[in-house]
């Protein structure tokens, strides 16, 4: 099953913006994931159990490295990506 998330982090720190950047960049580095950010969040597409594994995986990363973060998604079944 394909499903389409979005995600927003929000690092509770002045210096923001590297932590998001990090997220973003590991989560484009799994091929299959298809990646889109914006302005105000990050889009990812993919097989619903692949997706939620590398979640796991990165959401856990990042509150190591970044200890007050909050995550916020939407997640929705079937791929709502553009090119779908």
């Amino acid at each position: 099953m394909q499903v389409s998330l979005e995600i927003t982090l929000y690092p509770l720190d002045q210096n923001y913006i590297p932590p998001i950047q990090d997220f973003i960049d590991r989560l484009n580095a799994y091929d299959e994931l298809k990646v889109i950010g914006n302005t105000m969040s990050t889009q990812v597409f993919g097989d619903y159990s692949r997706v939620f594994e590398i979640l796991n995986k990165e959401m856990q990363r990042t509150h190591s490295n970044t200890p007050k973060a909050a995550f916020v998604m939407k997640v929705l079944n079937g791929d709502l990506s553009p090119d779908a």
